[in-house]
């Protein structure tokens, strides 16, 4: 009996109490947007701090990599220069023996060679270890900015972490509100409010009549739809931008 009641009141609300429900709401949607402007771009410039954090960190790994592999081509320049003497000292020692000039300038071609890829061998290893340095360079500095932005990132997690607590049970029980009377108004136009509300830049979707205009988009309203709109016997929308318009807070003025 209880839940067929609740149906029939439900089903029964006169155009007024729907209009009524759809302000209320409006009224704890919009103080839930306070709530989110008061955080700001907080969240926002979290996530953008996060980002960056993880670049720097995979920037520097990166480079590290890159030293290890450069340090590798330095040590395997060091053998090859290692290879190079221990050939050239073979080949002098055989010059000693030889028994032509043919064979003396032969072995002295190889010398030559072996000397020249020394001297390549030597150059390159300049190269890898200036290239090396370079990028130890990169890491430090990169590594003093990834240390500003992490700073960066606790404060505006901490300040974002404040205002979430301070709001937190004052947007909870707006939260239930605002469900709680959505379950009260048939959802045909609940469906109808968050969608205007949606496509509205500042999530006003019941707006009032001030100065014979919308409350919205401040657009005239003429006098006969303002006297439909105070009769509260049907829902009208602004023509223009779409609102649904009431007269409640007008009525409050004058009750004062």
């Amino acid at each position: 009996m209880a839940a067929k009641k609740i149906t029939e009141e439900v089903t029964e609300m006169s155009v007024e109490d729907k209009l009524r429900a759809l302000y209320d709401l409006q009224l704890v949607d919009s103080g839930i947007d306070r709530i989110k402007i008061l955080r700001g771009e907080l969240p926002l410039e979290v996530q953008d701090l996060e980002d960056e954090v993880e670049g720097l960190e995979t920037r520097i790994t990166n480079l590290n990599a890159e030293i290890t592999t450069l340090q590798e081509a330095v040590s395997k320049k060091n053998n090859e220069i290692q290879n190079s003497q221990a050939l050239i000292k073979k080949y002098q020692e055989q010059q000693n023996n030889v028994r032509n000039n043919r064979e003396f300038d032969s072995l002295s071609k190889e010398i030559e060679y072996q000397t020249l890829e020394i001297e390549l061998s030597e150059k390159r290893k300049k190269e890898f270890t200036l290239q090396a340095d370079e990028k130890k360079v990169m890491i430090e500095e990169s590594g003093k900015v990834l240390d500003e932005r992490k700073g960066d990132l606790q404060n505006k997690k901490t300040e974002l972490n404040e205002i979430i607590e301070d709001t937190k049970k004052e947007e909870e029980l707006l939260i239930k509100k605002s469900q709680e009377i959505q379950s009260r108004v048939e959802q045909r136009l609940v469906t109808a409010y968050i969608r205007i509300r949606n496509n509205a830049r500042n999530g006003l979707a019941v707006v009032t009549v001030q100065r014979d205009a919308c409350g919205g988009c401040f657009n005239k309203i003429p006098p006969q739809r303002q006297l439909d709109i105070r009769s509260r016997k049907k829902v009208i929308v602004c023509e223009y931008c779409g609102r649904i318009l009431v007269d409640f807070d007008r009525e409050e003025q004058e009750s004062n």
